[in-house]
């Protein structure tokens, strides 16, 4: 029975651990439940910043709402200590992977300057309390130390938020409302130190009529300190030691105040001058080009209007070079989302293979047409297709009024022209006049473009020109003979081919043979000679051939002897 129940028991851990595991994740950096729990902690963080000086320096707030002081506290030491929790569950990236082995991420995490901070703003200093009082907030100013987490949440809704700009200017406000909040505090405090109404320059007695409320203090403060802080003037002059060192300390805190007022406003103003021209084209370089050509006031209104409009209506002609620095593959799942639709209505392109579509949507370029201007004309060369994504196109006549039919959001044109189809009669000539009505947008799709992608999808290539093939009988502009004639001629020439491939490779099987037969005719006259030299070595030499070496050989002997002699006997006259 205690065995069965130890197994019993152990079998029953893993779901606990499985459970546990699923109350306590571990949450990715990038994801959206560590986001939202950072601007959970912008709260406690700012309540910190703003109201502890202030109950500090203004003893009226800290006595008049003290048990609301002490719920707000504790409820941010709370949020503090599970932001220490949500530390230990939170993965970091190792060579690209995310990491979500808590030990490491909990040893990781404890070697870090933000676990000290973190420990530091949660030291219970609340319990100096017993013996200094209850009215002492400063004994919580190490709840500052959490200030880089309010930081961290600024920076990521700064890149998470559609409206970059607007956030910068509201962070930046932010932060001028603290230092101001700040120095009016301070402001409050230094003269309650000097004396209330000692002087022009300290914040009035109190017991004069309106003084005494604790919003006019505060309103009072703030105000003073707005005038300080930017420059203003129109304050007191400071008559003691300490008004002349807070002064010039405030004044020192303005001049780095506006600077960095002026760089925030400045970077803000540029980020937006470039967004405008990455997303626009520049018109002032197209309006200088005008004026200096002399073109016609109304041409050049034409031109005006339709940069206008590109600004108002938020129409951006240049996708590919604003998605040129995101990945290929994510640049193409951003083009996907937005242009797959509108391609996937055109009829030739339905039931194609969905990364032939991928690649067709980054060769799409937008264009926007002004009223009265012509896509196209009647016996253009066709190198484009279009695809209407808003605005209306009338098919006129040559007068340019008469019209036939009107072209809406979500139809198409010129497609047949892009596709070599056999037997085209209109061949790659436009048959038909087209032009703007309003204001229209279109997708472009060249010839090129579609070429080169239908040259790695065979199959696809085959299905569309059996498409447009399909479209050209119904509209008669099919000339079956001339089809015949060019499909025939097609496969005469890749008959001939084909012959050619042949013989091709029937003169390099003859060429092998030859090359094959002169290597064995080499070698076998390699060995011939090889052979005869060793056989004429093994020939007897002739007599006078003999004698003659033998008359040599003593000669040189006999010299040899006389030389040897001489060498021995020495130079005459040695003796």
């Amino acid at each position: 029975m205690s065995q069965d129940s130890k197994v019993k028991t152990t079998e029953s851990r893993p779901p606990v651990q499985s459970k546990a595991r699923k109350t306590l994740p571990v949450l990715d950096p990038s994801g959206d439940y560590y986001y939202w729990w950072l601007n959970t902690m912008v709260f406690p963080v700012m309540y910190n910043l703003i109201i502890i000086v202030c109950r500090a320096c203004f003893p009226d707030l800290q006595h008049g709402y003290l048990v609301a002081w002490f719920v707000l506290d504790y409820t941010s030491d709370l949020l503090y200590l599970l932001d220490i929790v949500v530390h230990f569950h939170t993965g970091f990236l190792e060579q690209g992977i995310l990491v979500v082995d808590k030990g490491r991420i909990s040893s990781r995490y404890v070697r870090t300057w933000s676990f000290c901070l973190d420990l530091a703003s949660l030291v219970p200093t609340d319990v100096a309390y017993v013996r200094l009082g209850l009215h002492t907030p400063t004994l919580r100013l190490n709840r500052f130390l959490r200030v880089p987490r309010l930081f961290e949440a600024f920076d990521r809704t700064e890149t998470r938020t559609a409206y970059p700009n607007a956030f910068r200017i509201a962070k930046l406000m932010l932060y001028i409302f603290v230092v101001i909040h700040w120095n009016s505090c301070l402001y409050f405090a230094l003269s309650q130190y000097l004396g209330f109404g000692r002087d022009a320059w300290v914040y009035p007695d109190p017991a004069q009529p309106g003084f005494e409320r604790l919003r006019r203090q505060y309103l009072y403060s703030f105000y003073f300190s707005t005038l300080i802080l930017t420059t203003v003037g129109d304050i007191p002059l400071p008559e003691r030691e300490e008004e002349f060192l807070f002064m010039v300390g405030d004044f020192l805190l303005a001049v780095m105040g506006f600077a960095t007022i002026m760089g925030s406003m400045s970077s803000v103003i540029y980020n937006m001058n470039t967004a405008d021209a990455a997303f626009y084209p520049d018109h002032a370089l197209v309006k200088k080009y005008m004026k200096l050509q002399h073109v016609n006031r109304r041409l050049e209104r034409r031109v005006i209007d339709w940069y206008q409009h590109l600004q108002i209506n938020k129409k951006m002609t240049n996708e590919v070079a604003i998605l040129q620095h995101l990945p290929e593959r994510l640049r193409a799942e951003v083009a996907v989302s937005v242009h797959l639709s509108t391609l996937s209505r055109v009829q030739i392109f339905q039931n194609c293979e969905a990364s032939l579509l991928e690649e067709l949507v980054l060769k799409l370029q937008p264009q926007t047409y002004s009223p009265g201007e012509y896509v196209c004309r009647k016996g253009d060369i066709g190198r484009e297709m279009y695809i209407i994504r808003e605005g209306q196109l009338a098919v006129v006549a040559d007068d340019g009024v008469t019209q036939y039919a009107v072209l809406g959001a979500g139809l198409y044109f010129g497609e047949i022209s892009i596709i070599n189809i056999k037997g085209n009669m209109s061949g790659n000539r436009r048959t038909a006049n087209i032009k703007s009505l309003g204001y229209s947008d279109l997708f472009c799709l060249s010839k090129e473009d579609l070429r080169e992608v239908l040259s790695e999808y065979p199959q696809a290539q085959t299905v569309m020109e059996e498409k447009g093939r399909e479209i050209l009988l119904k509209m008669n502009k099919l000339d079956i003979n001339a089809e015949a004639a060019e499909i025939a001629l097609q496969e005469a020439t890749e008959s001939r081919l084909r012959g050619l491939d042949q013989q091709l490779d029937d003169l390099q099987t003859k060429f092998a043979r030859l090359l094959a037969e002169l290597e064995s005719s080499a070698l076998k006259i390699a060995y011939r000679i090889e052979r005869l030299e060793w056989q004429t070595r093994e020939w007897p030499m002739p007599e006078e051939l003999a004698e003659a070496d033998d008359e040599g050989e003593s000669g040189e002997g006999t010299s040899k002897d006389e030389e040897g002699r001489a060498s021995q006997e020495g130079p005459p006259g040695s003796e």
